[in-house]
């Protein structure tokens, strides 16, 4: 097993940011060839996707629906500290992935990229564990 934490900077409320190259060089660190990969955002507000990566408008896409599904300002939490729609896009997201690693390579089509999801930025620091393991 091997273990790394992606650490990255958001610079939105919502966006989705794009972290494939970081977890293929955390894969090329990790020297397996055959096995899973594990993504988890750490973080009540933040989620990992895989979505397509041919360009950026499936993206705020996600980010538009998510908006129009879960309304800013309207839920119980929004008292405490006014990010309630943040921790139901997260939880109705999901803060994990698991991806096959087929050839020492992230075992995505052509079209999927690894994304981040940020609900309640910007964020100086946001972190991802990325656990690889071996077959």
């Amino acid at each position: 097993m091997y273990r790394k934490t992606i650490a990255i900077t958001t610079r939105c409320r919502e966006e989705l940011v794009d972290i494939t190259a970081a977890v293929e060089a955390v894969v090329e660190e990790s020297g397996v060839a055959e096995g899973m990969l594990f993504l988890y955002a750490q973080g009540a507000t933040a989620a990992i996707m895989i979505q397509e990566n041919w360009d950026d408008s499936v993206q705020r896409d996600v980010v538009s629906l998510l908006r129009k599904l879960i309304p800013r300002g309207v839920w119980e939490h929004d008292r405490q500290d006014g990010n309630g729609d943040a921790h139901l896009k997260a939880g109705l997201v999901g803060p994990s992935e698991a991806i096959p690693l087929i050839g020492g390579r992230l075992g995505l089509s052509q079209w999927q990229n690894v994304f981040f999801c940020e609900f309640d930025g910007p964020r100086r620091e946001r972190r991802i564990v990325v656990t690889v393991l071996s077959a």
